[in-house]
């Protein structure tokens, strides 16, 4: 499916009339309607009703309608934030964020700016499958996802690793870095919504010989921190290195063996103009590096 299609599509749909949306799209009509043919091929849908009198939407038709128009939309806006960004002009970048970002955030809304001083930034929070769904419709611009992302029709660049680190209660503690196999009498709690955390830790626990007991899912980070200090023992497993808890009852450290996790930069349809912008801004190298 391509975006010419899904135009040409909604083109005949508006007009309803195979000559006129032609002439709109400034094309012949024999491109057209192959065009559009070949869409119903692909989607396996008949969408028009053609007769020699008429051009009329199916029920199909009628559903797909909304869901081009959708699709164009943010395909359209994804290309005027590309051009912004390429060109210095000023603009919106709607981001959706990650916990611990905060200083790739600010250095990288920096180096941002200098390219376009009245870049206006709105940061948003939320999962995942959330940040892709966003990114489909058009609601988002960018968005920093960890762990593996398939996304075949969105644009992601690995930009950093983040090391895992393991918060268990301090009997636990172990300089040489806690062993999974230690961990198999604990419950294990999780944020509810990062499903690649718990599909890597659940592995590593199988790989290391037993099935995790998952406990009840981290709505609230610190409270979580709270509840496991204060009588109701599990481990957990953090991004990165650094993590407030509270001290002497729990400890932080590597996991042995070591993990890591993918931080990705996930764009949003057509944005590519802007991705090499997007790479030097976020990178693990500042700007002007080698």
């Amino acid at each position: 499916m391509e975006l010419r299609q899904l135009r040409y599509f909604v083109t005949v749909a508006e007009e309803l009339h195979f000559g006129r949306a032609a002439e709109r799209l400034n094309i012949v009509q024999p491109a057209v309607s192959q065009q559009v043919a070949r869409l119903e091929r692909e989607l396996g849908l008949r969408l028009l009703d053609r007769s020699s009198r008429h051009v009329r939407l199916t029920g199909d038709g009628e559903r797909m309608l909304r869901e081009a128009r959708a699709v164009l939309s943010a395909a359209d806006r994804a290309a005027e934030v590309a051009a912004e960004l390429a060109s210095g002009r000023s603009g919106v970048l709607r981001i959706g964020t990650a916990p611990g970002l905060r200083d790739r955030l600010e250095r990288g809304l920096a180096a941002l700016r200098v390219r376009t001083p009245d870049l206006e930034i709105q940061l948003s929070s939320g999962s995942t499958a959330e940040y892709l769904t966003a990114l489909r419709s058009g609601e988002l611009d960018i968005a920093f996802v960890r762990g593996d992302v398939a996304a075949a029709d969105l644009q992601v660049i690995e930009l950093w690793r983040d090391p895992l680190s393991v918060l268990v209660p301090a009997a636990y503690r172990s300089d040489d870095g806690v062993k999974m196999i230690d961990l198999a009498g604990l419950p294990l709690r999780l944020p509810a919504d990062d499903t690649w955390l718990r599909d890597h830790l659940v592995a590593a626990c199988r790989e290391a010989g037993f099935e995790p007991l998952i406990g009840r899912p981290i709505e609230d980070f610190e409270s979580a921190v709270v509840e496991m200090s204060t009588g109701s023992p599990a481990w957990t497993v953090v991004y990165g290195t650094a993590c407030e808890s509270a001290e002497g009852a729990l400890w932080m450290g590597l996991l042995n063996p070591p993990g890591t996790a993918p931080g990705n930069l996930v764009l949003g349809p057509g944005q590519t103009e802007c991705a090499r912008v997007l790479v030097e801004a976020f990178g693990d190298e500042p700007p002007g590096g080698p």
